[in-house]
């Protein structure tokens, strides 16, 4: 008993977290990952004859990884995805054009990439990636200069999240944005024993926190009605059983 518990609280620390996830749905993830990076290459290859499946920006693969395995990331959220993208790319080609020394370059396109996403409301993690890239992305993508942002970065952004659309929109229960969704579960607390939170009372409480939560507001929502729920069929049955 000891020894478990030493190593659940070590998986608590470094990260590790319960396998909540079925083998269904992270054969969908690997499906829609593939076809995302596949639909840029193809794209590509077409706008720009075949040297396009070299002007894919690598930070597509990380952005294909919130699309498709946490559509419904705070994260992965279209403005997210397209402005971090953006505004970082003009960063990283600005950073790379008016910063002589390289390395204060890299490391500003990064820092200041975070900085305008935090502003923007836009924070997508691959985004430091687009700006890294535009700075030591070698004499091909310097040689693009503003052009960066359009081709590769945007033509890119734009096609993964249409895919990201059209494939999420197979599933009832992943539709992209959240938005788009059927809707929950049907599962609602009991007023009586936990009324419902206001959405007002939920952003007050996540700024509270003064830190982004990679959840969106509305699965939140949804995780407090399927707890609350279930909690409350548990004080039913305890209550009929007695």
């Amino acid at each position: 008993m000891h020894m478990n518990n030493t190593i659940n609280k070590f998986k608590q620390f470094i990260g590790i977290t319960p396998g909540y996830i079925s083998h269904h749905e992270r054969i969908i993830s690997t499906a829609g990952g593939f076809l995302g990076i596949l639909g840029i290459i193809l794209v590509s290859i077409y706008a720009v004859g075949e040297q396009g499946a070299a002007m894919i920006v690598a930070s597509m693969g990380a952005s294909a990884v919130l699309l498709f395995a946490v559509p419904h990331g705070a994260l992965a959220q279209p403005w997210n995805v397209f402005g971090g993208h953006l505004v970082s790319a003009i960063v990283g080609v600005s950073c790379a054009r008016y910063i002589p020394d390289i390395t204060i370059a890299a490391a500003a396109s990064v820092g200041l990439a975070i900085g305008a996403m935090h502003y923007l409301r836009c924070i997508h993690p691959p985004g430091g990636a687009t700006a890294l890239t535009a700075v030591l992305g070698g004499p091909a993508v310097l040689a693009l200069g503003y052009g960066y942002v359009l081709m590769p970065v945007l033509i890119n952004t734009l096609v993964i999240l249409l895919i990201a659309i059209m494939f999420n929109a197979l599933f009832q229960w992943r539709r992209y944005p959240p938005m788009l969704s059927a809707g929950t579960s049907g599962v609602r607390p009991a007023e009586d024993l936990h009324p419902p939170i206001e959405h007002a009372d939920l952003v007050y409480a996540l700024s509270q926190l003064d830190t982004v939560v990679a959840v969106s507001e509305e699965d939140l929502l949804n995780i407090y009605a399927l707890a609350t729920g279930q909690k409350n069929r548990g004080e039913g049955r305890g209550t009929k059983d007695e």
